[in-house]
């Protein structure tokens, strides 16, 4: 008798901390210029489950307690609900099933969480769709999955931290994306992240508003944006090389100058939270901290120039709410 076939797919993708260079993923710069992003998948997952059968379709996202029941396919493009579930399932169809999804990470935490989400609704469909597909392709439709059928604004860095795994220097002129693999010691990254101190300071208020009022000022030629975009990209390639070196100082010291060219770019970047935390940081001994992702809001994480825990106590009696940091040599896994 021949086995029953699988009815339920689950697999899992890692978020990320960007380094260096974000907003240079974004079009039109990185198509008009080019942009590079080091960023590193931390142990931080999304994870989505499909299971095959049933009547209609059922989209639930355990983390933020929302669920939507579908009837018929047309119904997938109706409504804003859950828009990344509907538009995977409009990519990728399998039929009546139930597709859950739940995060680790807090919702706008700028960890890339929407994008590993995109990536794990990938792999999730095309696995009970029985295709083989490689992690780039994974990335790529994510991608797509989010800026072309959600009609969501946004890079392409999230989804090749969360398919790949591991510490990269990515490069982006779209549509090319080039991967290149950051080989570190071993002992550095453990070291390095038991100096990390990763702050939730509050969801994020950066919107796809945000971003197309940033990449207009681009476009216009705004002397401020342009230059900060730029310098950001080249922030990049030296942060790779400092994390190459193993330098602490100057890894903290780029996290700084990225983190002003950040706020260069709109006016809102910086919350009177992350202000409040950063001075306390850094009175704390930080070597230099930024905003994980856009900014308004989310993470900010911090190096410490050697005892972590008092940045730790110090970021406690701020009010954020700490999150593990340990890095994923992993990307997209079935689980």
């Amino acid at each position: 008798m021949r086995a029953a076939e699988p009815r339920v797919f689950r697999v899992s993708a890692p978020v990320r901390l960007d380094f260096a260079g974000g907003w240079t993923d974004v079009p039109p710069f990185s198509e008009r210029e080019g942009g590079a992003v080091v960023n590193a998948a931390i142990g931080l997952r999304v994870y989505a489950e499909v299971e095959l059968g049933g009547e209609g379709m059922l989209l639930r996202a355990e983390d933020l307690q929302e669920a939507l029941r579908v009837s018929h396919p047309v119904e997938l493009s109706q409504g804003e609900r859950l828009p990344l579930h509907r538009a995977a399932l409009r990519m990728f169809p399998v039929g009546p099933c139930a597709v859950r999804t739940r995060s680790e990470v807090p919702p706008g935490a700028g960890l890339g969480s929407s994008g590993a989400l995109d990536v794990a609704l990938v792999a999730a469909l095309t696995v009970a769709r029985g295709e083989r597909v490689d992690p780039e392709e994974v990335a790529l439709h994510g991608w797509q999955l989010e800026v072309i059928e959600a009609g969501l604004a946004g890079g392409r860095q999230d989804q090749y931290a969360a398919a790949l795994g591991g510490f990269h220097l990515f490069e982006f002129r779209d549509p090319q994306v080039t991967a290149t693999p950051l080989l570190l010691d071993p002992s550095f990254q453990e070291e390095l992240a038991r100096r990390m101190v990763l702050c939730y300071t509050g969801r994020s208020r950066v919107s796809g508003e945000t971003i197309t009022r940033v990449m207009a000022a681009y476009q216009r030629g705004d002397p401020t944006v342009v230059a900060a975009l730029r310098r950001l990209r080249t922030l990049a390639y030296e942060m790779a090389d400092a994390l190459r070196a193993g330098d602490f100082a100057k890894i903290g010291a780029l996290l700084d100058e990225n983190w002003r060219c950040q706020q260069a770019l709109d006016r809102g970047m910086c919350t009177p939270e992350m202000d409040r935390l950063e001075a306390a940081l850094r009175e704390a001994g930080a070597l230099g901290g930024k905003a994980a992702g856009a900014g308004a809001g989310g993470c900010m994480f911090f190096l410490a120039g050697g005892d972590a825990e008092r940045l730790r106590e110090a970021a406690g009696r701020s009010g954020a709410e700490l999150l593990p940091v340990r890095w994923s040599p992993e990307g997209v896994i079935r689980c």
